[in-house]
């Protein structure tokens, strides 16, 4: 069975064999009475469609397993919430399980069909109506030519219903897939939710109709849930305390109301933290060097717990104590506010592969029955790759490594390590592998478990270190690319004002984060923090954090690097290009959303809307890296300089780069890692003085937030 939407879309290797492996079973599809399938045959595909006559609250086209190679730039897969309920209403209506089909949240939409058409209404108990006759959900039912398919206020439990149709919706693809990822503004056809009067044509149907869903395989919805999860990657002790993790799994977290695609908030204890701080990360012990994320980690942004979404972020400094294994990252789609969340420790091996449906019956018991957890922390080997640098390999759920080089600290030579391997692997192609991620000092590996097992892997990554080039020798590509900055955008004052409203008031980095970043590194004056900023040179060590091609730079010279902390919790809402420093990193937010890195302005796009590339990209593969049509602007190692302008005039560059008028001046280079070690090695008396006052002022900082009960 093939997708529906587009006969160009090109999976990699690992993502197309999990796709083909799922869709094969013992279900037989063929209806028993022979219904459909003469009604099929007589219906032509052409100019088949669906009309939206009322939208729902939030309906999404999605598509599984969704925006597959492009974690690496900050765009997430998204897809269904609940995939195991979409999957399972696209097999019994013969589609490929991927095919494209609608995810409702809270309440659905009204649909008129021109033809006879073939539905399953699968996820969270809803009032199901065909023609105003109320219809059961899991079952196929065939909506005439002309009627109406009516799905409701959804009554719960669970949040999400899905709507699947006979060939799916046949929707244009968007860097390889149709789902909808309403914040980044594409896929879908539009970008968006649905509205009134849209039009959404329909793919061929298939003449293999089962009546319903098998009552063995529904899911088991309910108000108190239980998510098996793995160690990792960051645990305890390092991170955390052995008290801190066994609250963590001891404990019926709350959903919060502010939950949604991008991440389930939770309710729970504060963790007590095994460190005083992150160091050149961050004030508070929650922060780390930045990191790929992966779906489902429990993430602590602060001391607010947050299971991460399939709109989630892809890179991000935050540390993550425990991971959902992917065969249960369904339920995060049916978590309800006011539910209650209890974490099951088990072993990775033991996991339900995720793509299997016959696994089902497992993914869907209310309860997670345990053998027993790992018990390593989620730390899955350690070794030295030389004699000044160690590697550690960090499981990230039962689906991906986290491979980390040397020890906390901001350190090019680390990134450098980084680039050697992830270069390294996409030379060697190895088959299993769906995303490769780099960070700060790490590379985040994610696999098809099926196709190549953590084990294997992990043997892989020790034989690959012995091929490595000498990364002491790193010369890369280092263009140089000169942005405007809007400094104390209104914008992001704005975003201080939502937050002192909506989340916390009495925050130390309130009402102005450029004073506090002041304050933090012991300069005299405001001006002293602008004259850092648009005298520093950011070099570009990530992309994608915080979203689409944003890119998480730190200065090349250490003198200019200002150090803060993260927001604790974290906004709500950042607006789209807003710069910010968190540790010693700054990043341009590549659209609206959450964020945590303290205030200095607002830049142009690093995301152009209007570009279409064709193709596909392999994992952590820029393939469009030299193209013109390429969605992102940065790429690694690139240097970003800042020169000034006013805020209306940062309006009017704004409006040009979204009509198409993009100018910005960029020059080509090189980066010489000898040759910047050399740099600092001329400087190391000045660096070291610079350093000393901000340890002094950091310091004094954290005092205080002590004295006033902050870290407690």
């Amino acid at each position: 069975m093939s997708r529906v939407a587009s006969p160009s879309r090109e999976l990699p290797a690992a993502a197309r064999t999990r796709t083909t492996s799922a869709s094969l079973g013992a279900l037989d599809t063929h209806r028993e009475d022979g219904a459909g399938s003469a009604a099929l045959a007589e219906t032509a595909p052409t100019g088949r469609r669906l009309t939206v006559e009322r939208p729902g609250m939030q309906t999404t086209v999605q598509d599984w397993p969704g925006r597959i190679g492009y974690w690496h730039i900050g765009v997430p897969p998204s897809g269904p919430m609940d995939d195991l309920s979409f999957r399972l209403g696209n097999r019994v209506l013969g589609n490929a399980e991927g095919a494209a089909g609608l995810e409702c949240t809270l309440g659905g939409p009204a649909l008129r069909f021109s033809t006879a058409t073939w539905v399953c209404v699968t996820g969270a108990v809803a009032d199901v109506r065909v023609n105003d006759v109320p219809i059961e959900q899991w079952r196929t039912v065939e909506v005439p030519a002309g009627g109406v398919l009516d799905v409701g206020v959804i009554r719960g439990p669970g949040m999400r219903t899905y709507i699947l149709v006979s060939g799916g919706l046949d929707i244009d693809e968007f860097l390889g897939s149709a789902a909808t990822f309403t914040l980044g503004k594409f896929g879908g056809g539009t970008g968006a939710a649905l509205r009134a009067d849209d039009t959404l044509p329909l793919g061929t149907p298939s003449t293999r109709i089962a009546p319903a869903v098998p009552m063995a395989d529904l899911p088991a919805f309910g108000h108190r849930w239980e998510l098996a999860v793995t160690e990792g990657p960051h645990g305890a002790p390092e991170f955390f305390t052995r008290t801190d993790f066994d609250t963590i799994i001891g404990t019926d977290y709350e959903v919060h109301f502010n939950s949604d695609r991008t991440g389930v908030r939770l309710i729970g204890p504060k963790p007590e933290w095994a460190r005083t701080d992150g160091g050149e990360a961050g004030l508070h012990p929650s922060n780390i060097h930045d990191n790929a994320y992966t779906i489902g980690a429990l993430d602590f942004t602060g001391d607010t717990p947050i299971l991460l979404g399939p709109d989630g972020p892809s890179l991000g400094g935050f540390v993550c104590p425990v991971t959902v294994v992917a065969a249960e990252r369904w339920k995060l789609g049916q978590l309800t506010p006011g539910d209650t969340v209890r974490f099951v420790p088990v072993r990775a091996e033991h996991a339900a592969p995720a793509a299997a449906l016959g696994a089902s019956r497992r993914a869907s018991l209310g309860t997670v029955v345990s053998a027993g957890r790992d018990g390593d922390d989620g730390v899955l080997r350690r070794a030295d790759v030389d004699d000044e640098t160690g590697v550690t390999y960090r499981r990230q759920g039962d689906d991906g490594v986290l491979v980390e080089y040397g020890t906390l600290t901001l350190d090019l030579g680390l990134r450098a390590r980084v680039h050697a391997l992830h270069q390294h692997l996409i030379a060697i192609g190895l088959r299993g592998v769906i995303e490769l991620t780099p960070g700060i000092r790490s590379l985040q590996i994610r696999v098809d478990p099926a196709v190549l097992p953590i084990a294997a892997l992990l043997d892989l990554l020790a034989e690959a270190e012995a091929h490595l080039p000498n990364s002491a020798e790193l010369v890369v590509p280092s263009r140089t690319v000169h942005l405007p900055l809007s400094w104390d955008d209104p914008s992001t004052r704005e975003a201080i004002i939502r937050y002192m409203h909506g989340v916390r008031a009495d925050a130390p980095w309130c009402p102005w984060n450029i004073e506090f970043i002041r304050r933090m590194n012991g300069l005299t004056s405001v001006e002293d923090v602008h004259r850092t900023v648009f005298d520093a040179e950011y070099l570009v060590l990530g992309l994608g954090d915080v979203y689409l091609g944003a890119p998480v730079a730190t200065p090349t010279d250490p003198r200019h690097r200002l150090v803060t902390t993260k927001y604790n919790p974290a906004r709500t809402w950042t607006p789209e290009n807003a710069v910010g420093i968190g540790g010693a990193y700054l990043c341009i937010y590549g659209m609206e959303g959450p964020g945590g890195y303290q205030f200095v302005g607002r830049t142009t796009q690093v995301w152009n809307h209007r570009a279409r590339p064709a193709g596909a990209a392999g994992p952590g593969v820029d393939r469009f890296a030299t193209d013109a049509e390429t969605p992102w602007l940065l790429r690694y190692f690139d240097r970003i300089r800042w020169h000034p302008v006013e805020a209306d005039e940062l309006l009017d560059l704004r409006a040009d780069f979204a009509a198409g008028k993009v100018d910005i001046t960029v020059e080509d280079g090189e980066f010489h890692l000898a040759d910047y070690r050399r740099f600092l090695t001329d400087n190391a008396r000045s660096i070291a003085d610079f350093r000393a006052v901000q340890a002094e002022a950091f310091a004094a900082e954290r005092q205080s937030w002590r004295s006033a009960g902050e870290l407690d």
